[in-house]
């Protein structure tokens, strides 16, 4: 019995481009499906992507175009994280400066690719991020069985990687791959001072000569997860003018 191909979704407006990346997915034995279109895409991954539609049927990854017709990447990954859609996404972006490639992921995306880009990087990423998929599905097929799950404990919440979880005292909140692989870092590294470059490019694997600030609303984010008063944070802590320092509890 043959299993069904993984289906990858290719979000782009350059025709030749989306031609391209269709006929060599299909060569390597996933199944496609094209959208030219930043509207009419994030209305087909809403609707494959809802468990109560008859047309369920999400795709194991989304290569997503940033300049696009209509809707761009940034907003169609930012609508789909808000609706709590977490397949993964790899943009595809000629804009590639640091705060852009910032911006795509504190949108939600999960990886990215600057153009021109070379096909077997592509795949290379896109299979890295299918793989690292694999191995979060038994955790999140079945919850309920976790007692060796990595996880940390911090503020009376848990962080669970394995299942990308922080389960707070009311709610449990989903990490992307990013948010995630960033928590980690810092995690890691505790009670140093991480200057913001080096969080560029050991995380986002981003390499630029100027710093750039536009990582402060990452670091946001996750002292809403993780902070009693995110306003005056104690474990995520900023260092005016450097970057971070992570504060575990003493």
């Amino acid at each position: 019995m043959t299993s069904t191909p993984a289906l990858i979704a290719v979000i782009e407006d350059e025709e030749h481009l989306a031609q391209g990346l269709l006929f060599n997915l299909q060569a390597e034995g996933y199944g496609t499906h094209h959208e030219a279109d930043g509207d009419s895409a994030l209305s087909w991954l809403l609707e494959v992507t809802d468990p109560n539609s008859s047309h369920f049927a999400p795709p194991a990854a989304i290569l997503l175009d940033v300049m696009l017709p209509g809707r761009d990447g940034f907003s169609i990954v930012q609508a789909l994280r808000d609706a709590g859609r977490y397949t993964p996404v790899l943009l595809l972006t000629a804009r590639g400066r640091a705060e852009d490639v910032v911006e795509g992921f504190t949108a939600g995306a999960d990886d990215y690719l600057p153009k021109p880009f070379d096909l077997n990087v592509l795949f290379a990423r896109l299979s890295a991020l299918l793989r690292r998929m694999s191995w979060q599905a038994p955790a999140l097929a079945a919850p309920a069985v976790k007692e060796d799950a990595p996880a940390f404990a911090l503020n009376g919440r848990t962080i669970d990687f394995e299942a990308l979880e922080i389960t707070t005292p009311d709610k449990v909140i989903h990490l992307t791959l990013m948010e995630a692989d960033l928590l980690r870092y810092l995690l890691d590294h505790p009670d140093r001072i991480i200057p913001r470059k080096e969080l560029l490019e050991n995380v986002w694997r981003v390499k630029e000569d100027t710093d750039t600030r536009a990582i402060d609303n990452f670091i946001v984010r996750l002292r809403r997860y993780l902070e009693t008063d995110p306003a005056k944070p104690v474990h995520l802590v900023t260092v005016r003018g450097i970057g971070y320092r992570f504060v575990p509890e003493l």
